[in-house]
């Protein structure tokens, strides 16, 4: 009997150490992320862009609406510069701000944001990196609802997909560039993988060979054009 108690208590130790370490590493990892810098963060101060529940809203005149996901560990804000030249060519866009700064832990926000602006007729969803696999997760089941996906250093998560622009730097060494092979993609020559966002370099990518601001130019370029083909 005393044996038992001893196990028991044991394991209850055991347990409860391992649950504070689960939690210690997990605050720690989320605590890692890349900030949006002041380029990025100045976007703010401009007019007909609002934040509320965690969305930013860049309003444009049209009936034409992109749901953003941001990269995994990247603060959302750091996509405003794109985004706002996106606006700038009017398209309302609505930037979601991600638990932890992780979309997987909120796939579905985008229907809060379809539900909000009904006077919007024409959606796209898209995001970067990881942003944009829960973009095309979260597309599964809601296809119906969507004109097309923008993918950033993304890939579509099926290939059941029929409406996809898919933009990549050719310098991007953090994008597993294998898994494009079945998907039609252009590729941005001397791009990276975090110049589609302003928050500094990322780990482990490449050196990109061109300016951020060119490889968003091309970026924005692009999406507008896929947007005004359909």
């Amino acid at each position: 009997m005393k044996a038992l108690k001893f196990i028991k208590r044991n394991w209850i130790k055991l347990s409860l150490g391992i649950i504070v370490f689960l939690g210690l590493a997990f605050f720690l990892y989320i605590s890692d992320y890349y900030p949006a810098d002041q380029t990025a963060l100045q976007i703010l101060e401009k007019p007909d862009i609002y934040e509320t529940d965690n969305i930013v809203e860049l309003r444009a005149d049209s009936d034409i609406g992109l749901i953003f996901y941001p990269g995994g560990k990247v603060e959302s804000l750091a996509y405003l510069v794109l985004l706002d030249s996106i606006r700038n060519e009017g398209i309302n866009v609505y930037l979601v701000n991600m638990p932890f700064n992780l979309a997987v832990f909120n796939v579905n926000a985008a229907d809060k944001i379809i539900e909000k602006y009904p006077n919007i007729k024409h959606w796209y969803i898209g995001g970067h990196s990881l942003g944009g696999a829960m973009a095309s997760q979260y597309l599964e089941k809601q296809s119906d609802n969507f004109d097309g996906l923008i993918q950033l250093a993304a890939y579509p998560l099926n290939d059941r997909e029929s409406n996809v622009l898919i933009l990549y730097g050719s310098n991007d060494t953090v994008l597993d560039l294998d898994k494009l092979s079945s998907f039609k993609s252009i590729e941005i020559e001397g791009g990276n993988h975090a110049y589609f966002g302003h928050y500094g370099d990322q780990e482990g990518d490449g050196v990109a060979s061109i300016s951020r601001f060119d490889q968003q130019s091309i970026t924005v370029k692009s999406i507008i054009e896929f947007i005004h083909s359909n």
